[in-house]
């Protein structure tokens, strides 16, 4: 890994501006040769109507951790991501704190990458196992 820490933070905060992962919370916490990790705080804004967090911010928390781990390992000059496919089982619920997603590849190919996603909360108990297919596309010149 080429890129520092503060880099890619900055470089996560400029593509959040004013998208869904702004509107979530979602932040960039670590990453590695072959992992990224994200969080987001569970609160009101991504509960279910009976209090505990929606599975869909759950997965949405899951892709842009797998999506966003694609890219950091793409020259993003010449391509870019997109989810392609994304499965989630929900194992647990949780009404407070926060939850993290760690990315880690089962398959990192020159179009298609495999991520499985761990959604965890604060005490570290697997909340979600998710796993997600991208594909890496030729930008248009």
């Amino acid at each position: 890994m080429q890129l520092s820490k503060e880099v890619i933070q900055e470089r996560f905060q400029v593509i959040a501006k004013d998208t869904l992962l702004e509107t979530l919370n979602i932040e960039m916490i670590d990453f590695g040769d072959d992992f990224l990790v994200l969080k987001m705080p569970v609160t009101p804004k991504v509960h279910q109507p009976d209090g505990v967090l929606h599975g869909g911010a759950t997965v949405a928390l899951a892709e842009t951790c797998g999506s966003f781990a694609a890219e950091l390992f793409l020259d993003t000059k010449q391509f870019f991501v997109r989810g392609i496919e994304i499965s989630a089982n929900h194992i647990k619920s949780v009404r407070s704190g926060n939850v993290y997603a760690k990315a880690t590849f089962i398959h990192r190919g020159r179009t298609t990458q495999l991520f499985e996603i761990r959604v965890t909360d604060d005490d570290d108990n697997l909340i979600s196992l998710c796993k997600l297919t991208t594909v890496s596309l030729p930008r248009t010149k």
